[in-house]
């Protein structure tokens, strides 16, 4: 079961999981750490299941609105996965930049 994470635990937790930062890898991270199916996931993000196979193999990409809902509903950093969303609009443009929050600098 996932609960409440502050920016600095999410922001741990994905970069320590993922390698390469992305929305897709990181929800497959949490969806495999706790160990819930395609199905119940998509579900639990009221999303389709093709969908998130889509987001998760990065054929897809999430707003930064989805992304905040995600985060919502998975009790997540918001922050966190809006600048994950951000980044992969990004490197789909073939800009190679990482999103920072200046507020927090």
């Amino acid at each position: 079961m996932t609960t409440k994470k502050s920016n600095a635990d999410t922001d741990r937790f994905l970069v320590g999981l993922l390698g390469e930062r992305s929305l897709g890898k990181a929800l497959q991270a949490i969806r495999m750490a706790d160990e819930i199916g395609l199905t119940a996931f998509a579900k639990k993000l009221g999303i389709a299941k093709q969908t998130l196979y889509d987001v998760e193999s990065a054929r897809s990409l999430v707003s930064p609105h989805r992304a905040a809902r995600f985060a919502k509903k998975l009790g997540h950093s918001e922050k966190a996965f809006v600048r994950l969303a951000l980044e992969d609009l990004l490197k789909k443009e073939g800009l190679r930049y990482r999103v920072v929050d200046l507020r927090a600098a």
